[in-house]
């Protein structure tokens, strides 16, 4: 055994299992509640009494499920939006299975450092023939644990190495959440129609804001749809992003949205991962559409909706693979089709009347290949129309009269800035 999986073993012996440090500042890993102390013994009893029923035997090369142990490693905790969101799949896929409590492994906190690489490689010495790491900084090191431990299945969301890692034990998955960020856009168009409508807002200064984390490519494909969605409803809409170079920073998420809405923005957006933004839309009373978690709680008469993910999807499907011995697709990524990506309840007291319909209207074109999010016909570069652009994996994302995002990877590939946006940083 080599030195970094005694290490691993020897924290895995004096980790203590506290639902509670989920909410911490600190990392910790937990069993998914803690009443799975009180289930086992109630199983030892019922052993002993002769009462435990045989287990299902495994198909071959799979896994039976009374064997499973599942890991996460995540880089937040519940009190966070997008791990939140994770692990509410977590906790969909467990009830789907019918997993119990401590059969569920969780890292909460862990940075986008050796940490995650630690505690991927606790998480397999610990039994888990399954672990998924969130974030897209964790992919390096999550990649270097899967060498470690080749029986050991690794998927990690949001990156883009499995496929050249040459691991068979390596997997990528994302959602078209870009499908979502331009269905809420629609929803913030309606609004900005109703603003102007209304004069609240003229239509020459229609002028949106959005906060968002890093210049990447996930996040330049997000903002593009989102303005994509606003402007197929309200035509006039100009866009202007501001970078907090950070996922998840309340401080900067709201310093960023009150900067925002001092140039002029009337409506804000985000993709960053705390109440930030919200919070300094419902003190301005500005509409504001959030991220990963309904943000209605936080701008009870200023959110309008969220994009959001259903990671329950993909977490359901990889474990089943588990149990099966069959194949985990090296890339993964899938929307309003198959159920993975959706938008948060309406806030009837915000949005525009007719939205929900309108959203009805597009979710289901979405759904059946009608509409492409990144058509060609409604976005141009220095006033031009692309009908081409490849990138340096050699493919061609231009075809058809399309974008096609997510298609050749699972992880977002449009980095394209467009007319309409302007972008600048914190």
């Amino acid at each position: 055994m080599k030195l970094r999986k005694l290490v691993s073993v020897a924290m895995a012996g004096v980790m203590t299992l506290s639902l509670a440090a989920c909410g911490g500042s600190g990392t910790a890993d937990t069993t998914a509640a803690p009443a799975a102390s009180t289930e086992a013994a109630a199983d030892t009893t019922a052993a002993e009494a002769g009462e435990t029923e045989a287990k299902e035997a495994a198909p071959a090369g799979g896994v039976a499920k009374e064997d499973l142990k599942v890991g996460f490693v995540f880089i937040g905790d519940e009190n966070e939006g997008y791990t939140a969101a994770h692990y509410k799949g977590a906790m969909e896929m467990k009830d789907a299975l019918g997993l119990s409590d401590d059969q569920i492994i969780v890292k909460w906190n862990i940075p986008e450092d050796e940490t995650a690489q630690d505690a991927a490689m606790d998480l397999a010495d610990q039994g888990c023939q399954i672990v998924f790491a969130n974030s897209f900084g964790h992919e390096s090191y999550v990649i270097e644990a899967a060498k470690e431990y080749p029986e050991v299945q690794f998927c990690h969301a949001t990156g883009f190495q499995a496929a050249s890692s040459g691991l068979s034990n390596m997997h990528n998955y994302f959602t078209a959440i870009y499908e979502a960020r331009y269905v809420s856009g629609v929803v913030a168009g309606l609004k900005l129609n109703q603003m102007i409508e209304d004069g609240t807002v003229a239509k020459d200064a229609c002028k949106i804001g959005y906060v968002g984390a890093y210049p990447y490519a996930e996040v330049i494909s997000g903002y593009t749809s989102f303005f994509l969605g606003v402007r197929s409803v309200c035509p006039d809409a100009t866009m202007e992003v501001k970078y907090t170079n950070s996922w998840a920073s309340f401080d900067l998420e709201k310093e960023a949205a009150d900067a925002l809405i001092s140039d002029g923005c009337v409506l804000i957006s985000q993709h960053a991962d705390t109440t930030g933004a919200p919070t300094a839309c419902e003190a301005a009373g500005v509409p504001c559409v959030g991220y990963n978690i309904s943000m209605i709680a936080t701008a009870p008469t200023q959110a309008l909706t969220s994009s959001t993910n259903n990671w329950g999807a993909y977490v359901t499907e990889a474990v089943q693979h588990v149990v099966d011995g069959t194949e985990i697709p090296v890339d993964w990524c899938k929307g309003f089709s198959d159920g993975a990506v959706l938008i948060t309840e309406l806030n009837e007291a915000a949005v525009a009347p007719g939205t929900k319909e309108k959203v009805e209207e597009v979710e289901a074109k979405l759904a059946a290949g009608e509409l492409h999010v990144f058509d060609t016909s409604t976005w141009t570069v220095k006033g031009e129309t692309l009908d081409t652009y490849k990138k340096d994996d050699g493919n061609e994302y231009i075809s058809d009269g399309y974008f096609h995002e997510s298609e050749f990877a699972s992880a977002p590939a449009f980095d394209i800035l467009i007319d309409g946006i302007n972008t600048i940083d914190n």
